[in-house]
């Protein structure tokens, strides 16, 4: 893949074109009050105890969306005692939970990981828990934001993050993700900034979104244009639907610590829907620019993120 997007210097520059719901702050803090009044205590049930020891591995449970029971991996250091660096992990399109061997590195190095599985999806790349689905999501219920499958799954990821706090005895936490996973990340770092101290969103998905519609040359962003050209009626409803869920609007609530990174070759996310929501974010920030990189993450870029760990969470989670 060529570069196909606006060239760097522009990048840097970019804005949406797409203008927030004017009820947005409002119509999101609805949408998680009503999640947490629906919402059990979460439940735990320790995982292969013998063959992940030193690493205490839990099959968790917690309520997101309408109280609906979500499960995920709670993964953290064996013995750990009070507050622990608390990272929650948000998974790709189409992907699930996994086993918790995908998710052992922190853990070892001191960290406590919370792996949200996605609801309904799951059925392709890494294996899901909670109604796991070889399914395409971008359209679903797109036609009021109230339906919106990317509704209910953000609610989801809010719930998550504040679950994990609890879980980890810290007020504050890390949110992190690729893709899909970044989206979400993102969107949390937003709806619950009181929860998040650090956000890592690699190639993030879901910015931008009616831009994306439109350039991205692969998939998942061109669901929804394929769904528009037969349902023309649905045009307007979908396209205010999807403003509810842009993260390039979202981020602009965000107060944590932000390291993102975006491939400038990347066709299922372009980088100026990517450059969209990083150039709104206010609080401290940095991304890192892989010029000839498609969706995929550089390996070494995993380095640089434990150093925004160590940094910027590593006593985040202590009061005042």
């Amino acid at each position: 893949m060529p570069w196909f997007d606006l060239p760097l210097e522009q990048l840097r520059e970019y804005r949406t074109e797409t203008a927030e719901p004017p009820d947005l702050d409002l119509w999101w803090q609805q949408r998680l009050d009503q999640a947490r009044a629906a919402a059990r205590e979460p439940v735990l049930t320790r995982y292969e105890a013998d063959l992940y020891a030193p690493v205490e591995v839990y099959d968790a449970e917690f309520s997101g969306a309408g109280g609906d029971r979500i499960r995920a991996w709670y993964l953290r250091p064996a013995g750990a005692h009070g507050q622990t660096p608390m990272v929650v992990k948000f998974i790709g399109y189409g992907g699930g939970r996994g086993v918790p061997t995908e998710h052992a590195l922190l853990p070892a190095l001191g960290y406590s990981v919370f792996v949200m599985d996605t609801r309904g999806q799951g059925g392709r790349w890494t294996i899901g828990a909670t109604a796991p689905e070889n399914a395409k999501v971008m359209t679903r219920g797109i036609g009021r934001p109230e339906d919106y499958y990317y509704t209910r799954l953000f609610t989801d990821a809010a719930m998550a993050a504040e679950t994990a706090s609890m879980l980890a005895g810290a007020p504050r936490v890390a949110v992190s993700g690729h893709s899909q996973g970044g989206g979400l990340a993102l969107a949390t770092a937003a709806l619950v900034p009181q929860v998040v101290a650090v956000c890592h969103a690699d190639a993030p998905f879901l910015c931008d979104i009616q831009r994306g519609i439109t350039l991205a040359p692969e998939a998942p962003y061109t669901e929804v244009p394929e769904f528009l050209a037969n349902h023309l009626e649905l045009i307007p409803a979908a396209l205010n639907t999807l403003r509810y869920v842009d993260c390039a609007l979202l981020a602009r609530r965000i107060t944590a610590r932000c390291l993102l990174s975006v491939g400038l070759m990347d066709p299922i996310c372009p980088p100026s829907t990517v450059f969209a929501a990083y150039n709104e974010i206010i609080s401290g920030k940095e991304i890192s620019v892989h010029p000839f990189s498609d969706h995929d993450v550089p390996t070494a870029h995993a380095e640089r993120q434990l150093r925004h760990f160590r940094d910027f969470l590593l006593g985040a989670d202590q009061p005042g």
